[in-house]
């Protein structure tokens, strides 16, 4: 569609507007030397799931990434943000370990997400855009969706100097592919800013952050949290092998929506290629990353167990959010996105 040729990662994204009392304060601290002060009360009382939160945690999370235009590297590891960090994980964690707990083991719930629904699953993401989705619908889709995409697999990298054996080997392995086995062209973020500039998208890293509602924060984040911590390297273990069990059919899905809505090539190709190498993946996490990690660590499969379900249970509450939206004919997102600059 589009002809753009701006890269995914020219510069830092600039800092987003506040969505609220902690927010706020983080985003001031950031600009300039202000204290937090009262901030961790605002912290304590705030929704685990809201808007405000979400982005505290966001915008702190990134500086671990790509950081934000005008703020000093050096605030990464600023004791005072880190300690806001922590009350915010806290309240993040606890919500989800009460409104997601592991039900059964590791395998077991694993198991479970190879069950596909019999017909139409009218909770599906996926299952919606291949059937009755409209290219607007994609496009917010993929906008929301490129705060993960475009820097798909770093948080998940963390977890390989915490593993050892035959699950280091295989995570190592199955992250070497995600990086484009070599290729800096076929690095899968990249992949993703070519669909996004096929949809008529800005592929700036960070650009959709303003637009992106609370629920798709809070799938990125949970992959910081667990990322960053050593203690969760089980729940994160159970998030990724979520995301390459359950890649495959949803990618092919969405390849057959992208097809049928008449999208470029590179569009189709992102998750053409999801459905052939997760396909791959998904056989080699469940037997090598999980079992190694569970043969060196058989205390983890709780948490392995439990990174799979609120894995699953931050993309249901997505999911709801944004069929909700789009059958009553409404955009999902904070912010709407321009119109395409030409029909697919």
């Amino acid at each position: 569609m589009g002809s753009r040729r701006t890269t995914s990662r020219d510069q830092p994204p600039g800092l987003p507007s506040p969505r609220g009392e902690v927010s706020r304060r983080v985003i001031t601290a950031l600009g300039s030397p202000a204290l937090l002060a009262h901030a961790h009360e605002a912290a304590e009382v705030t929704d685990p799931y809201g808007e405000d939160l979400q982005l505290a945690l966001y915008v702190l999370y990134e500086l671990h990434y790509q950081g934000f235009r005008g703020v000093d590297d050096e605030r990464e590891w600023d004791p005072p943000l880190l300690a806001l960090r922590g009350t915010l994980e806290r309240r993040f964690l606890d919500a989800l370990r009460a409104d997601a707990p592991p039900g059964a083991d590791a395998e077991q719930t694993l198991s479970d997400l190879l069950i596909e629904p019999v017909g139409h699953d009218d909770t599906s993401v996926s299952h919606h855009l291949q059937r009755d989705g409209e290219l607007w619908q994609f496009r917010e889709y993929a906008a929301l969706r490129s705060l993960y995409h475009l820097k798909e697999a770093d948080p998940h990298a963390w977890v390989i100097p915490r593993l050892y054996g035959r699950a280091k080997a295989a995570m190592a392995a199955i992250e070497y592919d995600e990086f484009g086995a070599g290729r800096p062209d076929e690095i899968h973020a990249q992949l993703f800013a070519e669909l996004m500039q096929d949809l008529d998208l800005e592929t700036a890293y960070g650009h959709y952050l303003d637009a992106t509602p609370a629920p798709a924060l809070a799938t990125v984040n949970l992959m910081s949290l667990f990322g960053l911590h050593r203690a969760l390297r089980g729940a994160l273990v159970g998030h990724f092998a979520t995301v390459e069990v359950t890649s495959s059919p949803g990618s092919r899905r969405l390849a057959t929506a992208l097809r049928r809505l008449g999208a470029g090539a590179a569009a189709q190709r992102f998750y053409d290629e999801h459905v052939e190498a997760d396909a791959v993946h998904e056989q080699v996490v469940r037997r090598d990353v999980i079992g190694g990690l569970l043969d060196a660590e058989p205390h983890l499969d709780a948490d392995v167990a439990f990174g799979v379900r609120a894995t699953g249970y931050l993309e249901d509450r997505l999911a709801k959010l944004l069929l909700t939206s789009w059958r009553q004919g409404r955009t999902a997102l904070r912010l709407p996105l321009p119109a395409a600059a030409h029909a697919a």
